[in-house]
């Protein structure tokens, strides 16, 4: 019998060939969600007619003898600040709870012209600021592996629906590493593609120089299948890159002999003992299969936290001030303008949100601009020369994803520079608009997975999928289980 929870590349060449239908595939799917997500909290929104309909459509297709998309029948989740016409849009906030967008986000197009099927919208922390999907109006989502952890975050919902077999892939946004380091927690494979080679058009901004959206999978080429359906040029996205398309599935099970491969030095003060031993184990295999290691310096990478933690909550102060009550969204009634303001972001603004607002705010304020905003943003083209210095020696860097695995519910909630340490290896790719992967690789003491992480050039997406799929590939065969 066809295992109805392959990979999604698998699935799709399925139905293609109708050795199973959409239809049966998506049953499977919503009967797990069922039977899963009242424990795991991964989806907030579904509508199944709507997916059931979209099954049903795909099934005549083929049935009649027409072509389907790269993604035929694949069952995929969404999160949940990504707008969808058909599905209530909420960014996991009491301010948006009940809003349902009048359009489509333009990866969601793709997603539908490509055959994709729609299962819902998953959990995050509230409008993607956090790292353990805590923050969340809607109730914490629980790691499939662990349920007293987290899944980690933002994107916590999306990579805990593909873990548990609730959907075949997912989308998530990444700013800070809210894709990767939710991926690494849950132990799947989560990406962040180039800033910009995917349109953010219908993305409800976080921090709008920061974020990208990107996939999450099983495999490695799951996550190159999605970027080709998504990926390309938006005319509606003004820093959407007008570059040809790749074929990213074509880097996948490519030879990595002559790569050089970069290990950065001023990491090695965040590497406990798990942490060295599965970066080692990551360089011994590419080493031994023909890739040449070498040490490299980023000056700058330790300013990456500070630098971030001014940029992205500045541009949320000026991105969250749309929601004020007067045109979508909640409202709560005051005795005139600015205490109806008032009340309503008090309402609907969870305490992590107020707290980026704030921090924003005055970081952007008269009199604080040029020593903060404006040094952080001095470091960030100190960074991003650093990068540029390495790659002229290296083809891609490997380093851990997260300091840690996947850590107990409450344990961080009290320490927020605790919490904002999970994003200190992810963060310097968002501040450069650089790719990069994590796949699973590695435990800690308590068992629970890690995640090695793939970084490159900007543009050079493909590069990060050919080594994390040729690591992928060699982590199997030492550690099937792995």
């Amino acid at each position: 019998m066809t295992n109805q929870f392959e990979s999604a590349f698998d699935i799709a060449q399925k139905i293609k060939e109708s050795s199973i239908t959409a239809k049966e595939v998506l049953f499977g799917y919503l009967e797990n969600i069922r039977s899963k997500n009242g424990d795991l909290n991964a989806f907030i929104t579904q509508n199944d007619d709507i997916a059931i309909s979209q099954a049903d459509a795909i099934d005549q297709k083929i049935k009649s003898g027409k072509e389907v998309g790269i993604l035929a029948g694949v069952p995929i989740a969404i999160k949940d600040n990504i707008c969808t016409n058909n599905f209530e849009t909420t960014c996991s906030s009491n301010i948006l709870k009940g809003w349902n967008p009048p359009y489509d986000a333009t990866v969601i197009k793709n997603l539908t012209a490509e055959d994709a099927i729609i299962l819902g919208k998953t959990n995050l922390d509230e409008f993607a600021m956090g790292s353990s999907t805590e923050h969340s109006a809607f109730g914490p989502t629980k790691n499939p592996i662990d349920t007293t952890r987290v899944p980690g975050g933002s994107s916590g919902g999306s990579a805990c629906a593909v873990k548990a077999e609730m959907a075949s892939v997912a989308l998530g946004s990444d700013t800070g590493g809210s894709i990767r380091q939710p991926a690494a927690f849950c132990g799947i494979v989560g990406m962040k593609p180039t800033y910009g080679l995917v349109s953010r058009y219908g993305l409800i901004a976080f921090a709008s120089s920061l974020d990208q959206i990107g996939p999450f999978g099983k495999s490695v080429r799951d996550c190159a299948l999605v970027l080709n359906a998504i990926s390309g040029h938006d005319p509606r996205d003004s820093t959407s890159l007008n570059i040809d398309k790749d074929d990213f599935v074509s880097h996948v099970d490519r030879d990595i002999k002559g790569l050089k491969i970069g290990l950065i030095s001023e990491f090695n003060e965040f590497l406990d003992d798990r942490l060295k031993a599965s970066l080692t184990d990551a360089a011994d295999l590419l080493r031994e299969n023909g890739a040449e290691i070498l040490e490299i310096s980023l000056p700058y990478v330790k300013y990456s936290l500070s630098t971030y933690y001014l940029i992205a909550p500045a541009e949320a102060s000026s991105n969250l001030a749309r929601f004020d009550g007067v045109r979508y969204g909640l409202r709560v009634d005051g005795d005139n303008v600015d205490e109806m303001m008032i009340n309503t972001r008090t309402k609907g603004f969870g305490q992590e949100v107020k707290r980026r607002i704030m921090l924003g705010t005055y970081a952007l304020s008269s009199g604080y601009y040029d020593a903060y905003y404006g040094t952080a943003q001095k470091l960030r083209t100190a960074l991003i020369s650093d990068f540029k210095n390495a790659y002229r020696n290296v083809d891609v860097i490997i380093c851990p994803t997260t300091p840690t695995g996947a850590f107990k519910f409450g344990s961080k909630l009290d320490d927020p520079l605790q919490m904002y340490m999970s994003d200190i290896f992810t963060i310097p790719s968002n501040l450069a608009g650089h790719p990069a992967i994590s796949i699973p690789f590695g435990l800690d003491n308590d068992s629970m997975p890690l995640g090695i992480q793939i970084l490159a050039d900007g543009l050079c997406d493909s590069k990060v999928i050919r080594v994390a799929s040729a690591l992928e590939t060699l982590r199997d065969q030492v550690s099937p289980k792995n």
